[in-house]
């Protein structure tokens, strides 16, 4: 009898939180058989060295670094021209991909059409202009192109059903794109992406809710935006943050704006995953800045140090359930 776990990877935050850096580690532990993208497209970027070599990849799953079956999985919308670019990169930088990538033969298909539409339409509300929001609208208008109907993509193309309940000892890690609060349902409508960034949004892709094991929730020890609305207030301390932060999106490069993390967001955004870990990265950034603060209850809260910023957040993360060995805080040099 076959036998399906899942531990899922989901961004708290705005998206560009590390969420690359995490699954890389966790697939060189050498738990999984099989790490899928659950949602978006070439909208979003995971930035992820692996050795000693930068690579940026946008669909592709970050488990074909290390020979694990790598899927994108059918909450995904798929851009044939950059999976095959991510595919030439990969190859050009040492990385065996033979055997190693699939795409479900459900996903959904981004057409030229798409991604011309999108940077005429993106502006609006500040997209990446990548065909995102125009495929998923046909998905759901019932009209989209799926990956089976391309020749081109028939020898990579997977059954998902047949791949996670007709096979032994299946352990998937689920990993997730941009973040909850640019969720469909649950980010600031309009300003949010086009599919679901939420755990939830993992179970879609034919996973059953009773293989869910560990949610892994990444956030950075601030904030992070990129798009039209207004994000950041008028304060130098938060432009020295993204100065020494490096907070350029991986896709656009567009300037991310910062502000402080929010705990009333972080708390809800717990919550609704279902988190039974959490990852906060980038601790180094706000030492070299000298300062630390969160918001809380509309009220900016400042600490004299980062020990105190994270034994506050630890101690309210704790009144969650999430246990104390089980939160982890990153400087952008660590593995995780």
């Amino acid at each position: 009898m076959s036998t399906l776990s899942t531990d899922v990877i989901v961004d708290l935050q705005y998206g560009d939180c590390g969420k690359g850096k995490i699954a890389h580690h966790l697939c060189k532990e050498g738990l999984y058989t099989h790490v899928l993208r659950y949602n978006g497209g070439a909208n979003a970027g995971h930035t992820i060295f692996h050795k000693e070599k930068k690579f940026i990849t946008h669909q592709i799953p970050a488990g074909v670094f290390f020979g694990i079956k790598s899927v994108v999985g059918s909450g995904c919308v798929l851009d044939p021209v950059q999976f095959f670019a991510e595919l030439e990169m990969l190859k050009e930088g040492g990385v065996e991909t033979q055997d190693k990538i699939f795409v479900a033969e459900n996903v959904h298909v981004i057409t030229d059409a798409h991604r011309e539409e999108d940077k005429r339409e993106g502006l609006r509300i500040g997209t990446t202009g990548r065909g995102n929001g125009p495929a998923y609208r046909e998905k759901y208008g019932r009209t989209g192109v799926r990956a089976s109907d391309v020749p081109e993509l028939k020898p990579y193309l997977i059954n998902l059903y047949e791949e996670w309940y007709k096979r032994d000892d299946v352990r998937v890690l689920a990993e997730g794109a941009q973040g909850f609060g640019l969720d469909i349902d649950w980010g600031d409508y309009p300003y949010v992406t086009s599919s679901h960034c939420t755990a939830a949004g993992a179970l879609l892709n034919g996973l059953s809710p009773r293989s869910l094991k560990d949610v892994w929730g990444v956030a950075k020890v601030y904030e992070t935006y990129v798009g039209s609305k207004k994000f950041q207030p008028e304060d130098e301390v938060l432009n020295k943050i993204g100065d020494v932060g490096e907070e350029f999106g991986a896709t656009t490069g567009r300037r991310r704006q910062v502000n402080w993390m929010n705990m009333q967001t972080l708390e809800r955004a717990v919550r609704m995953n279902g988190v039974t870990r959490i990852v906060f990265n980038k601790v180094d950034v706000l030492r070299t800045v000298g300062a630390w603060a969160v918001y809380d209850d509309n009220k900016k809260v400042e600490f004299k140090n980062g020990e105190d910023m994270q034994a506050f957040v630890s101690e309210r993360l704790k009144s969650m359930g999430i246990l104390p060995e089980h939160i982890y805080f990153s400087e952008s040099k660590d593995k995780i």
